[in-house]
């Protein structure tokens, strides 16, 4: 089974890698993976379906943009000038993503997993934006003024003979099995409405829903799969964080699965960039180059967030980073090859005990062939 590691889409905001190294740490396990496993360089997959950036588009000064071209320009403002990504970029909003959205859909309408039928939703009355209920402002223009609307949706039963979440779709061994997440994934209503209101995304007007587009929880499972059939991956395994997959895997329970390609979802934790001044004296005890530390900010500490899983505290910096010392002074001159493929099975099982262990560590540091700092682009 080919396997490709891809990030959960990156929601398209108002901040740079630069600024918000953060964001960037489900890129940059994936492409650490991919390395690892000897793979070509995945594209960066983003999230440009979302009612903020119609907001931003329709009140941008200056001529108005079409808002593919938009949302590329905020795309491409996130990379360090002259680091665009070797693998390429895709949003949730590209040609491949619809086409293959679309193919999944009526699948899944022949075989009942969902339908299109007459719903009664709150709408706002001035503008027309889907809303919730509770008589909160609309989310779109603010108003107040709400009304039921009654008109066809598309609409997910989820599977009553499975759980939303179970073992085969999360990448990762036996006893790191995400048990809290399996319970509260499933916490959501037996239906679910996946047609929104969005000035852009995935058109739904093909099925006859006009003036809607997929949900974006729904969407992002198609990205990552429009990715990996283009590059012909039989599993495709998102990383994201266990609070960002609780928000999204019930509207996403039928799309991962397409034509012979699987999803998984790697959880990871989030790590504390914030904090890495506080590494400066180490940097200085251990004379470490600008090469080093972007290697152990940029590779090995998302690495780690796959172990982790949840949060990476800022009083763990020091170890972990004398850690990573200590496997870069310990390679080899030249790498073990039976150990490398231990780890590259590691990898694509989901273990990760050789994330902790320094003479492992050193070995994969050392197959620079196949692994380097270099691989990760940002």
């Amino acid at each position: 089974m080919r396997h490709l590691f891809l990030n959960g889409p990156v929601q398209n905001g108002p901040f740079t890698f630069t600024t918000r190294p953060g964001k960037a740490v489900g890129i940059r396990l994936a492409a650490a993976l991919n390395a690892i496993l000897g793979l070509p360089p995945a594209p960066h997959l983003w999230n440009t379906v979302t009612l903020a950036g119609d907001l931003r588009h329709r009140e941008a000064d200056g001529p108005k943009s079409p808002r593919q071209r938009f949302e590329a320009d905020l795309i491409a403002d996130k990379y360090p000038p002259g680091q665009s990504p070797a693998g390429g970029i895709m949003t949730d909003a590209d040609a491949e993503v619809a086409g293959l959205a679309l193919e999944m859909i009526e699948n899944n309408l022949r075989a009942g997993t969902l339908t299109i039928s007459r719903e009664t939703v709150p709408t706002c009355r001035a503008c027309g934006h889907m809303t919730g209920t509770g008589g909160h402002p609309c989310n779109a223009c603010g108003s107040t003024d709400t009304q039921e609307r009654t008109g066809l949706h598309l609409v997910a039963e989820l599977a009553k003979n499975r759980p939303v979440l179970d073992r085969s779709d999360i990448h990762a061994s036996h006893r790191q099995q995400p048990k809290h997440l399996q319970h509260t994934a499933g916490n959501v209503a037996q239906r679910l409405i996946l047609s929104r209101t969005r000035d852009h995304g995935i058109d739904l007007s093909p099925l006859g829903l006009n003036d809607l587009v997929l949900d974006p929880r729904a969407g992002i499972h198609a990205t990552v799969l429009a990715a990996a059939r283009k590059q012909q991956a039989d599993l495709a395994v998102m990383t994201i964080t266990e609070n960002a997959a609780n928000h999204i895997v019930a509207h996403g329970q039928h799309f991962r699965e397409h034509d012979g390609t699987r999803l998984q979802y790697a959880l990871h934790g989030h790590l504390p960039y914030d904090h890495m001044a506080s590494l400066g004296s180490l940097h200085e005890a251990y004379r470490a180059t600008q090469a080093i530390t972007d290697g152990f900010e940029q590779w090995f500490l998302p690495l780690f967030s796959l172990k982790a899983k949840t949060a990476t505290r800022p009083d763990q910096l020091p170890g972990l980073f004398k850690h990573y010392m200590r496997a870069h002074l310990a390679q080899p001159a030249e790498a073990n090859e039976a150990a490398l493929k231990a780890v590259q099975y590691s990898a694509s099982v989901g273990d990760t005990d050789w994330i902790t262990s320094k003479q492992t560590l050193a070995n994969v540091l050392a197959a620079r062939g196949i692994v380097s700092v270099s691989a990760v682009e940002i």
